[in-house]
């Protein structure tokens, strides 16, 4: 066991709750006294029923899911949803509307053109996705059948800090980077889609919640695993489903329940994030290239004054135990994405590692 304390700032996948990795370390021989692993414990068994029961209870009293949306645990990550979302609403050739504001929303946006008819709304790519377009410009066809946004930019570290009113539309959105981090009033949504690897669990799992109106009658031109309504009507468990990480997932359900619910991961997400950002803006070293408004919470890129410094200053941070600040390739400089797990004190530690770093090489 390493003996060093080490903070980790993946963006995903993330550090999950110690709280967690220590209940699943204890049951990871004999998971509910089956003698056996989770892993190994069949997703037909009445254990592994129950948990997939027990679970989704949780998630809907976590998000206050209300009784007219379905909850499905299904393979791959949100990914696999940018194809899955226009194949299953698409059909009938209506038209859908993307709010193009970074990398994940610019991937689904070319995903779906591949499945019917999409066109981009918005979009700040002028802006280089450092912020949101103002809700004004945005121009909605009031028929289509439905507006897409990523709510969070992992990447680009760009959040919507309030949904938007999208109109008759129904609202479909990625809220894989910050999912679990606050409330959401899920009826504003007519669908959501959420990767587990940040905020949830392991990576190969991603959470769909849809409301009844959007599920259609089982296609005969899609794959069955790809069609909402066949996966809704065999419970996510048409084949077999990820279970150590629906498992892992369970136990973050649990985890944020005896923490106090999503109003605390809120709380603690704005101390977190506020507390990173005003020492980044206090600095005349570091800089946040984000629009104030839509500052994320959860991902906070930053970059040096000279990019030379950036391997160094990796280098530094790796051997005074804060991992994974490297920013994505297509952005260059630093992010730290600090996800439910992350303690406070891991954001102390890196910002008085920036502050020594500054005072060397400022």
């Amino acid at each position: 066991m390493t003996k060093k304390q080490v903070y980790n700032f993946a963006p995903g996948p993330a550090m999950l709750p110690r709280p967690v990795m220590k209940k699943a370390q204890e049951e990871f021989l004999d998971w509910n006294g089956t003698g056996m692993s989770v892993m190994e414990v069949s997703h037909r068994s009445k254990e592994f029923i129950a948990l997939a029961q027990e679970s989704e209870a949780d998630l809907r009293e976590i998000l206050g899911i209300p009784a007219n949306y379905k909850v499905l645990f299904l393979q791959g990550g949100a990914s696999s949803q940018f194809a899955m979302v226009p194949m299953n609403l698409l059909q009938g050739g209506k038209s859908a509307d993307y709010i193009v504001t970074g990398s994940w929303s610019s991937k689904a946006y070319k995903e779906a053109q591949r499945h019917g008819k999409v066109r981009v709304a918005a979009t700040s790519k002028e802006q280089n996705y450092m912020t949101i377009p103002d809700r004004g410009a945005w121009q909605l066809d009031k028929d289509a059948a439905y507006v897409y946004i990523c709510s969070n930019e992992t990447i680009g570290g760009v959040e919507f800090q309030e949904v938007p009113d999208v109109g008759p539309a129904p609202l479909v959105a990625d809220l894989t980077s910050h999912a679990l981090s606050r409330p959401v009033d899920v009826s504003k949504f007519g669908l959501i889609i959420a990767g587990s690897q940040k905020n949830i669990g392991p990576a190969g799992l991603a959470i769909v919640i849809i409301r009844d109106d959007l599920i259609g009658k089982e296609s005969e031109r899609l794959p069955s695993l790809l069609d909402y309504a066949h996966m809704v009507a065999n419970e996510s468990m048409s084949n077999t489903p990820p279970t150590f990480s629906w498992y892992i997932a369970a136990l973050v359900f649990k985890w944020i329940k005896a923490e106090g619910g999503l109003k605390v991961m809120e709380q603690r997400a704005i101390q977190r994030s506020g507390k990173l950002y005003a020492a980044i803006d206090a600095s005349g070293f570091y800089k946040n290239p984000v629009d104030k408004p839509y500052r994320s919470r959860m991902n906070v890129p930053f970059t040096l004054p000279d990019e030379k410094l950036d391997a160094k200053f990796l280098s530094e941070a790796k051997a005074a135990g804060l991992e994974a600040l490297k920013g994505h390739r297509s952005v260059g400089g630093m992010r730290a994405s600090i996800y439910n797990a992350m303690p406070m004190e891991g954001v102390d530690a890196l910002i008085d590692f920036m502050r020594d770093f500054e005072k060397r090489h400022g």
